[in-house]
């Protein structure tokens, strides 16, 4: 199993397909990845050598934000929001939608399961 980025990536997987498991990495970057370190995207992670291994992480190293600096850097962009007092920083504090999503109805996700309301009868 091959290690990338402190990522297990599955090993009988295309390494295009295979790579996306890093957080940071989509398609269009596994692309550019497979293209600069010169292996063909049909190629899966079994058969990559330890050195092609390595070049690939040499290669995120050094070109890409990934993993936990990644999430970091938008942790720290979110909390300056919420520090400016900025209208999307106070729809993160107050864990609404921050997009402009309608939220009299649905927008469950940002606000949670619904909490009923004592005294209301259902008509």
């Amino acid at each position: 199993m091959a290690r990338i980025a402190g990522v297990n990536i599955p090993t009988n997987k295309r390494v295009l397909i295979a790579l996306q498991y890093i957080h940071g990495i989509g398609p269009k970057f596994a692309k550019e990845i497979c293209e600069k370190v010169s292996i063909p995207a049909e190629r899966k992670v079994n058969e990559l050598s330890d050195a092609e291994v390595l070049q690939i992480r040499e290669t995120i190293d050094r070109d890409y934000l990934v993993e936990g600096d990644l999430r970091r850097e938008v942790a720290m962009n979110i909390k300056r929001l919420m520090d400016l007092g900025c209208y999307r920083g106070l729809r993160h504090r107050k864990g609404l939608p921050v997009r402009g999503q309608r939220t009299h109805t649905n927008a469950r996700t940002r606000k949670g399961p619904a909490k009923p309301i004592a005294g209301k009868k259902k008509a």
